[in-house]
């Protein structure tokens, strides 16, 4: 930090960046109950679609895709509802209670469409090693989990 010798006499230098506006990351168990939070919603809305359509038999089915509206009602419909609610909102409903944001990492801005896509990607590769992807976020500085590090997000508390 270097003194302006322009400034008035009497003012503070100034910082790169102060405290209160470096980013306020959200941690673990937040973000633990905010995906619990989301994945209730989203089972309330993809089980009475799939017991319509596949009736009770669905629930004892053994194969992991039923049928092609299985498919889109399990796996793409979930994608779509939540990389467009990251893309207009940077939230998701569970983020939102502990008021939560997902954002390009160098900017704070709204990540890209693409990042969004590979961010939701990601959460099946932080997802197979145990779930270690997502745990990893307890002890990250910047409370990224493997799918924030792939797509170069941050979650941050709304200011």
């Amino acid at each position: 930090m270097t003194n302006n010798p322009y400034a008035a006499p009497g003012t503070m230098p100034e910082s790169p960046q102060s405290t209160s506006d470096a980013p306020h990351y959200v941690g673990f168990w937040a973000r633990l109950a905010a995906s619990i939070v989301d994945n209730l919603l989203l089972v309330a809305v993809t089980w009475p679609l799939l017991l319509l359509i596949y009736g009770f038999s669905y629930l004892e089915q053994q194969s992991v895709i039923a049928g092609p509206a299985d498919a889109l009602i399990s796996w793409v419909l979930p994608a779509v509802i939540i990389i467009t609610l990251w893309r207009r909102i940077q939230s998701t409903p569970g983020k939102l209670i502990f008021r939560a944001r997902v954002v390009d990492a160098d900017t704070g801005q709204p990540a890209s469409l693409g990042r969004y896509v590979l961010r939701y990607v990601g959460y099946f590769l932080s997802a197979i090693p145990l779930g270690l992807g997502f745990i990893w976020v307890a002890f990250d500085k910047r409370k990224q989990g493997w799918h924030d590090k792939m797509a170069n997000t941050v979650v941050v508390q709304r200011g």
